[in-house]
């Protein structure tokens, strides 16, 4: 009887324990679908670290105030896979980012695919975990 309660609590410690680490890797736990983001920046960071790499981009508004941008990107692993090194979009280079906005507003988002200025369009995005697919960015 003690080990079946012992087996039924520790299920029950993994199964809570596991909430958190999903919730951080679902989409919609931090970001909007219905917060489509657009712009043109300049990247003046990449860091390809774990869990997720980020690409820093600054973004002049219509008024002349420069927004910096954190958008969140895939692995490192997976870009590393798609081609991607520290070097592929070098800093100061003008991009184009598409994405989502992160849910309280903030200026950090999930992004989809970064437009470099020949017209090379690079997806940067997560897959699964309710990340919506390119069809579904605007």
């Amino acid at each position: 009887m003690r080990s079946k309660l012992a087996i039924g609590v520790a299920c029950a410690a993994l199964f809570v324990a596991a909430v958190p680490a999903w919730a951080h890797h679902a989409f919609s736990a931090e970001f909007d679908v219905k917060k489509p983001i657009h712009f043109t920046g300049v990247i003046t960071k990449v860091e390809l670290v774990n869990p997720h790499a980020w690409f820093h981009v600054d973004v002049k508004g219509p008024d002349g105030k420069v927004t910096s941008w954190m958008i969140e990107a895939g692995t490192p692993n997976v870009l590393l896979r798609r081609g991607f090194t520290k070097n592929t979009i070098p800093l100061g280079t003008e991009v184009v980012v598409d994405g989502f906005q992160a849910k309280d507003g903030s200026s950090k988002g999930s992004g989809r695919d970064i437009t470099l200025p020949d017209g090379r369009k690079l997806l940067i995005g997560s897959e699964g975990a309710g990340a919506p697919d390119g069809d579904n960015k605007k």
